[in-house]
């Protein structure tokens, strides 16, 4: 039987080990956490957003970001010290400015292909995820935030999405606990929201269930191409595997790998020669308890983006409400910053001042992102190597339909020995 190894157990990992499984492949997937979704697949905004395909390569971003520099509470934040891999990322992020369009449309068209194929999933597995459909309302306080938004629109609706405009009249008919002025909106009924952290989770168990093996606590040190294969080389992780092992190398013997392995995927390439030039980029979230029926009367059903302020929410069942936002180039530092959380809980109180605030969870995590803003699915110069990573803001929204695309790409060089029902 062909046998394929996943490394990485986030959402891409994830819905790669699905689709193989799907069309006949042996999988192992190998994670260096104990469990699937505990790094940017564990708290994130909860959007499953075509609306929000624009990519970021536009001379207004920078403008904001040198604006925003040296504020510290500024939604996009850019540590000003040097590194070769920040620079390098920055200068192919301004190279691609001119390809800001097409991306656009791109990103908006692979967003729409993904919905249905992770709706599917998630009913024939019978995953329970918090899902919402009741859309996502993108605010705009100003007439040039909403002119700019206009702009995007007309790119949106080039890849096929209905997103409208609407009034403030309407925006407050649409969500009517959110309290404030706007000078308008856009919104888009065909999106949703769901708890990214229990859908992949439920997902890693229905792969199992499928015949998948799972090895956690597991980081992957190297990758070696034999007479028979490959090699994928692994040291474990834990506290009591260290112990009853020592640091003797494991390793899996398979057919082809696929790398998903969110920002530590530019360091497994550099394994194999290959460039992945990855940057993580950090974002926060907080998770607000609505522990009485005031606070669950009055917060959002509905998804919000305020551009402005780049912060989201997201509905997560009766009693959670997620809030996230901003972005931080700052390296692979994962500290969870009193400042850059702040804005999030004042945000959240300004907007819905009579949710209780007084159980909060933050938390932040590294967005992997590519210059470009566009999900890598490509094979290695290696023979049967292959990525499905490099998703950045839209790794939630964009996965199920990368995971088809190189299932597909390894079905052409390594063919199953088995066919399935897919049902």
């Amino acid at each position: 039987m062909s046998h394929i190894t996943v490394i990485g157990a986030g959402i891409a990992g994830i819905t790669t080990a699905y689709a193989l499984l799907q069309r006949g492949y042996d999988v192992t997937v190998i994670e260096r956490h104990p469990y699937s979704a505990m790094e940017t697949s564990f708290a994130n905004g909860g959007q499953l957003s075509a609306s929000n395909a624009e990519v970021w390569n536009h001379s207004s971003t920078i403008l904001k970001g040198l604006r925003w520099m040296l504020q510290k509470d500024a939604p996009l934040l850019f540590n000003p010290k040097p590194s070769w891999h920040k620079l390098s990322w920055v200068a192919e992020f301004i190279a691609q400015i001119p390809h800001y369009r097409r991306h656009t449309v791109d990103s908006t068209r692979l967003a729409i292909q993904a919905r249905q194929h992770l709706f599917d999933v998630a009913e024939r597995e019978g995953i329970e995820f918090d899902h919402e459909r009741r859309g996502i309302l993108h605010i705009y306080h100003d007439r040039a935030g909403f002119d700019h938004a206009a702009s995007v629109n007309e790119l949106l609706n080039e890849g096929g999405l209905d997103r409208r405009a609407v009034t403030p009249e309407e925006i407050k008919a649409i969500e009517p606990t959110l309290h404030g002025d706007f000078y308008g909106g856009f919104f888009t009924p065909s999106d949703s929201t769901g708890d990214i952290h229990k859908f992949t989770q439920g997902l890693a168990a229905a792969c199992a269930r499928r015949g998948a093996r799972f090895i956690y606590d597991a980081a992957v040190t190297g990758i070696v191409h034999t007479a028979s294969g490959i090699d994928v080389e692994y040291l474990p992780q834990s506290p009591v595997q260290a112990y009853t092992r020592g640091t003797a190398v494991d390793r899996v013997s398979t057919d082809g790998i696929v790398i998903c392995a969110g920002t530590a995927s530019r360091q497994l390439a550099a394994l194999l020669g290959d460039r992945v030039n990855i940057y993580p980029v950090k974002g926060y979230s907080i998770t607000v308890s609505l522990d009485s029926s005031a606070s669950q009367n009055n917060a959002p059903w509905v998804s919000l983006l305020d551009d402005k302020a780049k912060i989201v929410t997201s509905r997560l069942g009766t009693d959670r409400l997620r809030v996230a936002g901003t972005a931080e180039f700052n390296g692979y530092n994962k500290d969870i910053r009193a400042d850059r959380i702040q804005p999030l809980v004042d945000w959240t109180r300004g907007l819905f001042p009579e949710i209780e605030m007084s159980k909060v969870i933050p938390w932040c995590g590294l967005r992997p992102m590519m210059p470009n803003m566009l999900p890598i699915t490509k094979a290695s110069r290696r023979p049967n190597v292959f990525y499905n990573t490099g998703h950045g803001h839209l790794g939630w929204t964009l996965s199920a339909a990368t995971a088809e695309i190189v299932a597909e790409m390894i079905g052409q060089k390594i063919r199953p020995d088995r066919v399935v029902n897919a049902a």
